[in-house]
C-alpha cells in the first residue's frame, strides 16, 4: 500500500470513495474479519444493515473506523477483510495503489448499469449452472458460491440468479468478460446477443464441440496457437491486463445498447444527481458526444441544456425526436426546450444580418397520436391550438398516417349501468356530513358527494386556518373525507369506501393520544363513532352494491370466457379505485375461474393519501403484463401513454371521462388487431355525454389539421412566425417577472409561521435553514420544544403523510409538521408548509408549496450544528 499514515487512509474512504465503497462492500461477511471494533460497535452495523439497507450500515461502519481510536495495523487488516468478503474491489480501491484509470472505471460503470437494465432477462438463466461456471473463472468466492445455490433451493433459480448478479458486480474491472465467459459456456447464446449486442454468426456452434475419444482431446491441447501457449505463460498482471483490454472492446458493443433504453429506466446514469459533485452532470455530456442515439426524458435534456458547465447544447444534436409531441404547450418541460430552440433560431438570423456564423440547430420531428383541439368548440379555434403546437415545434409539415391493420375490427361499446334505487350507505355519510356543515354553520352550494364539493370544502378549510377559526378548519378537513368516501363509493365496494373512513379516524386518533382534544374533535368522533357500525353494516349487504360493479364484472368475464387469449387494460381515476378494484377481483372466485390475473399500476409522485409505486415495481409490473404472466392491469392515467403491448386487445375506461387526447392515448393502448375499446359509467353521471363529446372533437381536430395541410404556405409560415414571437415575448416577460420577485424576496425576520391546527406561534423565518436548496429545516431550541416526534408505525402505510421512519407533530394540537430527515447522520426536523399559516406583513396566508413564498431562507449550516451535538453529547457524558 502507498497509505504510509492512518490519516491518509482515513481521508481515502471517508471523503473521496465512501460513495462507490457504499456500493462496493457487504457489510456482515467484512464484519466477520474485523476485529479492531469492538462487538457492541459490530452489532450496532449489523443492526443498522437489516433495519435500513446495507449502504447506511456501510456508512456507519466508515463513520465508527473515523471517529474511534485505532490499533496499530488496523489498515492492513481492514484491507484483508474486504479482500476475505469477497469485496476485492473494494479492497484493491482502499489500495489505492491499484486504482484502476478513470476510463476503466467509466467502462465498468457502464457494465454494472447493463447488468442492472437486463437484469429481468438475466434472471432467467440456469443459475446453477451459471454460478459453476462463474466460481470455476473465480468471479465468486466458495462462500458465495454456497450461498447462490442455497438461494436457488429456497427461493428458485430467480431468486439465486438475482444473489449472483449482485455478486459479480462488486469484482475489479475485468469481470465483464469473465462473465461472458460463464455465459458462452452455459450456452446462454441468447444472454450473450443480449449483453453485447451482437449476433451470432451462422457458422457459430450451437455448443461446444465435446471429443468422442481421448486422441481428439490430445489432438486438441497439441493443436493449440502459439498465442494461447503464450498467454499461459504469461504473469498474472499481464493476463489481468490483457483481461481488461477485452472487456473494453465489449464494453464499447455493448454501451450503445445500455444508452437506448427508455430514458426513465436511466435516470441515474444520465441524469444530474442532487451532490453537486456527482460525476452524471458529465456523463450525459460525455453520452452525447460519444454515440449515435440516445433515448431519454425531456426533463433530463432541459437539465443539461440548463448546465453552464457540464451541460450540452442545442448545436450538439443533429435530429430531435420528441414523442407525444402533443404536450409541447402550456409552460411544459417539452415548451421549455423548444423555447430555448427558439432563441438559438431568432438569434442566428440576427447572426446572419450581421454577416456572422451561425449556430447549427438540430431538425425536429414531432411524434403524437392526438393533437387535441386544446378546449375549443369551432373548427378555427381548434386549428388555432394545432397551429401554435406547430409553432412551438417549429413545424414546417404536419403529415398523418393511416393506421392501417391497428384500426381493423376495432369496436366501440359504451355502458351505462343504473344508479342504485337504494343507497343506505351513502344516506348515512350525507346525514353525518349535513350534521357537521351544521355545527360548523357552512352553508354548502354545491351538491354532496361531488369535485365541485371537495373545491368549495378545500377553499372553505384554507379561509378558516387563515381566520384561526379552528372550529371550522377542522370540520371543513372531516368534510372532505366523508366527500371522498361518498364519491368513490359510486364506483367501488362500499366497504372500500369505509375503510377510507376507518383509516382517517385511526390516524386522527393517533394524532390525539398525548394532547386534548376540544369540544369539536369530541364532536368528529363522536359522530363517526354513532354511525360507523352502520356503514359496517350496509357495505355487508350485497343488494345495496353500485350496479356498476355489475357492469364491469360481467364485461370481464365475458371477454376472458372467449377462446382469444386477452390481455386488458382498466383505466380508474384514483390510485385508490385502482388498489380497490385490484382487491375487489382478486377476492372474487369467478375471475379466478377464467383465468384472470390482475394487477394494478400507479403513479410515482407523492400527492396522494395512497402509498406510490417506484419505477422498479411500476417496471416489474410491466414486464410480467408484457410476458402474460399478468393479464389485467389496473391502471390510473399513467399508463394512458408510453405503454406497448402488441397482445393488448382490450381496454375499459372505468367511471372515468376526461379529454379527447386521453380517449384516444388509452383507446391506442390496445395494439391488437380486433381490440375492444369499452367505456363503463352510472347514468346520468355525464361519463356517456362527455364521451360523445370526445367523439365530436376527435372529428374536429381531423379537420383542423386537415385544414393546416391545405392552408397557403405563405399564411401558414406568417401564423407560426407570430406564434412564435409570443412566445419568445412570454418567455422574456416570465424571466422578469422571476427576476422581479428575486428583486422582492423579503429577509427571514419578516416572516414568521404559526400551526395549522391550532394558535401557537411556531417560530420565525430567522431560525430556517435549507438543505439542498430543497429541504426547509429548524434545529432551534424554541422550535423542538414546540413540537413531538412521532414514530412511523408502519412506513408503508401512506395515511400517515409521510414515508420517513420518524415525523414532528404540534406538542400543543398534534397537527402533522413534516417528517424528520438524516442529514449526514444528524436528524433535522423538515418543515412541510402545508402545516403552517404563514404571517407576514400584517397578512395571514396559507401555502401549498415553499416556492409561493419570497423569502431566500439561508443554507444549511452543518458543521455548526454538528459542533452543537457534539458539545452537547460531551456535555451530557459528564
Amino acid at each position: 500500500m502507498t497509505v504510509d499514515t492512518d490519516d491518509s487512509l482515513i481521508w481515502l474512504i471517508s471523503e473521496c470513495f465512501r460513495n462507490t465503497l457504499r456500493r462496493l462492500i457487504r457489510i456482515e461477511p467484512v464484519l466477520d474479519h474485523i476485529t479492531f471494533l469492538e462487538k457492541e460497535q459490530k452489532e450496532r452495523i449489523i443492526t443498522k444493515a437489516r433495519n435500513e439497507c446495507n449502504q447506511t450500515a456501510v456508512d456507519l461502519l466508515i463513520d465508527t473506523i473515523v471517529g474511534k481510536a485505532r490499533q496499530p495495523g488496523w489498515s492492513r487488516e481492514f484491507v484483508q477483510a474486504l479482500s476475505l468478503a469477497g469485496c476485492s474491489y473494494a479492497a484493491q480501491i482502499v489500495e489505492s495503489e491499484k486504482l484502476p484509470s478513470p476510463s476503466l472505471e467509466a467502462e465498468n460503470d457502464c457494465c454494472v448499469h447493463l447488468i442492472t437494465l437486463l437484469g429481468p432477462s438475466l434472471i432467467e438463466m440456469k443459475t446453477p449452472d451459471v454460478c459453476d461456471a462463474c466460481f470455476q473463472g473465480n468471479l465468486i468466492s466458495d462462500e458465495d458460491r454456497q450461498n447462490i445455490l442455497a438461494e436457488t433451493t429456497n427461493k428458485g433459480p430467480i431468486g439465486g440468479a438475482r444473489l449472483l448478479l449482485s455478486r459479480i458486480v462488486l469484482q475489479p474491472p475485468g469481470w465483464f468478460s469473465r462473465f461472458l465467459d460463464a455465459l458462452k459456456k452455459t450456452e446462454h447464446f441468447d444472454l450473450l446477443e443480449e449483453l453485447t449486442g451482437v449476433q451470432r454468426g451462422l457458422d457459430d456452434d450451437a455448443s461446444p464441440q465435446k471429443s468422442d475419444s481421448s486422441d481428439e482431446s490430445a489432438g486438441e491441447q497439441e493443436g493449440k496457437s502459439e498465442e494461447e501457449e503464450e498467454e499461459e505463460a504469461w504473469p498474472e498482471a499481464q493476463r489481468k491486463e490483457k483481461q481488461e483490454t477485452q472487456q473494453g472492446k465489449e464494453v464499447q458493443e455493448a454501451e450503445q445498447k445500455l444508452y437506448t433504453a427508455e430514458g426513465e429506466m436511466h435516470e441515474g446514469p444520465l441524469t444530474a444527481n442532487e451532490s453537486s459533485d456527482s460525476p452524471n452532470k458529465q456523463a450525459f455530456a460525455n453520452t452525447v458526444a460519444g454515440h449515435d442515439v440516445i433515448i431519454c426524458t425531456a426533463q433530463i435534456l432541459h437539465n443539461a441544456l440548463l448546465d453552464p458547465e457540464d451541460g450540452i447544447s442545442l448545436s450538439d444534436i443533429t435530429l430531435l425526436i420528441v414523442d407525444e409531441c402533443h404536450h409541447t404547450q402550456k409552460g411544459g418541460v417539452y415548451q421549455k426546450i423548444m423555447i430555448d430552440y427558439l432563441t438559438d433560431k431568432l438569434l442566428n438570423i440576427k447572426r446572419r444580418k450581421a454577416g456572422n456564423d451561425t449556430k447549427p440547430l438540430p431538425q425536429i420531428l414531432g411524434l403524437t397520436a392526438s393533437l387535441g383541439v386544446g378546449g375549443a368548440s369551432k373548427k378555427e379555434k381548434a386549428q388555432e391550438h394545432i397551429l401554435r403546437i406547430c409553432a412551438n415545434l417549429d413545424v414546417s409539415e404536419i403529415m398523418t398516417a393511416p393506421l392501417g391493420d391497428h384500426s381493423k375490427g376495432r369496436c366501440k361499446q359504451i355502458i351505462m349501468a343504473k344508479r342504485r334505487t337504494q343507497d343506505p350507505f351513502g344516506d348515512v355519510i350525507r346525514r353525518v356530513m349535513r350534521s357537521i356543515q351544521e355545527h360548523a354553520q357552512l352553508s354548502p352550494s354545491v351538491g354532496l358527494g361531488t369535485q365541485c364539493y371537495e373545491q368549495w370544502v378545500v377553499e372553505k378549510e384554507k379561509e378558516a386556518a387563515r381566520e384561526g377559526d379552528q372550529r371550522r378548519r377542522v370540520c371543513a378537513e372531516h368534510l372532505r373525507q366523508y366527500n371522498e368516501a361518498l364519491v368513490q363509493s359510486s364506483s367501488i365496494r362500499m366497504g372500500d369506501a369505509h375503510s377510507l373512513l376507518r383509516s382517517f379516524y385511526r390516524q386522527e386518533l393517533r394524532k390525539k393520544q398525548e394532547v386534548t382534544q376540544t369540544d369539536t374533535e369530541k364532536f368528529l368522533f363522536r359522530q363517526f363513532n354513532d354511525n360507523h357500525r352502520k356503514l359496517d353494516d350496509f357495505s355487508k349487504e350485497p343488494e345495496y352494491e353500485n350496479n356498476v360493479l355489475s357492469e364491469l364484472r360481467a364485461a370481464i368475464l365475458k371477454k376472458f370466457s372467449g377462446p382469444e387469449e386477452v390481455r386488458g387494460i382498466i383505466f380508474t381515476e384514483t390510485r385508490l379505485s385502482a388498489k380497490a378494484l385490484h382487491s375487489w377481483i382478486q377476492e372474487n372466485s369467478k375471475f379466478g375461474d377464467v383465468e384472470v390475473r390482475p394487477s394494478y399500476l400507479i403513479g410515482a409522485g407523492d400527492q396522494s393519501a395512497v402509498k406510490p409505486m417506484t419505477a422498479s415495481e411500476q417496471k416489474d409490473v410491466l414486464r410480467k403484463f408484457n410476458t402474460g404472466e399478468i393479464n389485467l392491469l389496473i391502471a390510473t392515467t399513467v399508463a394512458e401513454e408510453g405503454l406497448d403491448i402488441e397482445r393488448c386487445n382490450v381496454v375499459i375506461r372505468y367511471c372515468l371521462v376526461t379529454s379527447e387526447i386521453a380517449m384516444i392515448q388509452a383507446r391506442g393502448r390496445g395494439r391488437a388487431v380486433g381490440s375492444s375499446y369499452i367505456v363503463i359509467g352510472v347514468e346520468g353521471s355525464g361519463v356517456a355525454e362527455r364521451e360523445r363529446v370526445n367523439e365530436c372533437r376527435e372529428e374536429m381536430m381531423k379537420k383542423a389539421i386537415l385544414g393546416v395541410q391545405q392552408m397557403n404556405k405563405a399564411t401558414y409560415e406568417k401564423k407560426v412566425k407570430e406564434y412564435q414571437m409570443e412566445a419568445y415575448v412570454e418567455k422574456k416577460l416570465r424571466e422578469r417577472r422571476s427576476a422581479e420577485r428575486r428583486r422582492r424576496k423579503v429577509l427571514p425576520s419578516a416572516v414568521k409561521f404559526r400551526c395549522r391546527g391550532c394558535d401557537v406561534l411556531v417560530c420565525g423565518g430567522e431560525d430556517i435553514e435549507v438543505i439542498e436548496d430543497a429541504h426547509h429545516v429548524n434545529l432551534s431550541k424554541d422550535f423542538e420544544a414546540k413540537f413531538k416526534v412521532n414514530s412511523n408505525p408502519s412506513r408503508r402505510d401512506r395515511t400517515v403523510q409521510c414515508e420517513a421512519e420518524k415525523s414532528i407533530s404540534c406538542k400543543n394540537c398534534g397537527y402533522f409538521w413534516g417528517p424528520v430527515m438524516c442529514h449526514r447522520q444528524l436528524d433535522c426536523p423538515c418543515l412541510n408548509i402545508r402545516g403552517f399559516v404563514v404571517l407576514q406583513g400584517g397578512t395571514e396566508d396559507t401555502l401549498d408549496s415553499w416556492t409561493d413564498l419570497a423569502v431566500h431562507f439561508p443554507e444549511f449550516d452543518f458543521f455548526s450544528h454538528a459542533e452543537q451535538f457534539v458539545l452537547g453529547a460531551e456535555g451530557e457524558d459528564t
